[in-house]
Order: structure tokens, then sequence, then C-alpha cells
């Protein structure tokens, strides 16, 4: 339980020696915000991306979703890797 809010975190993760609960919200766009993201590329971006979250080990895709000029996404991400190169891997392999 968190002191003073009554709320309990029951969504822990662990490491070896570690309780974790590190949640991101992340928004990225496309080069310009051009207003790409829509239709078949939609459904395509959409795939590609939980393929990539579930092939990283230490990452879980909470929830997201793809705008036409951007796309939000609420990751858990373990604290071994850094957001930075979690997102580096995403953008550069999709």
């Amino acid at each position: 339980m968190l002191p003073g809010t009554g709320v309990e975190m029951n969504n822990n993760q662990s490491l070896a020696h570690t309780r974790w609960d590190c949640t991101y919200h992340i928004v990225f766009i496309p080069k310009y915000r051009r207003k790409v993201l829509y239709g078949e590329a939609r459904e395509e971006i959409r795939d590609v991306l939980r393929r990539l979250v579930d092939a990283k080990e230490g990452v879980e895709l909470v929830e997201g979703s793809v705008c036409r000029d951007h796309i939000h996404m609420c990751l858990r991400i373990a604290p071994k890797h850094s957001v930075a190169k979690v997102m580096g891997y995403l953008k550069g392999k999709s």
C-alpha cells in the first residue's frame, strides 16, 4: 500500500533483488507530423509495434492507440532498460 493514499500496488514486477512498477506514457509522431497513419497502414503499424514489444524482454505493452498523426503507447519497461533505448529500438525497427 502506498503510504497516505490507500492505494495498493498489486502490479509490481520483480528482478533479482527489486520490486518495480515503471509505466510510461509515450507519444511519438512521424516526421513533420504527416497524416499517414490511417487505413491499412494503421493496422500494419499496430501489428508491427505489438510484435516488437513482445520480442523485447522486459517490456510490456499496457495499452496503445494509433491516431492519424501520432501514436500513443503505455509501456511497462524494466529498470534495466532505458526508455530512450527501447524507443530507439521500436522506432528503428518499425
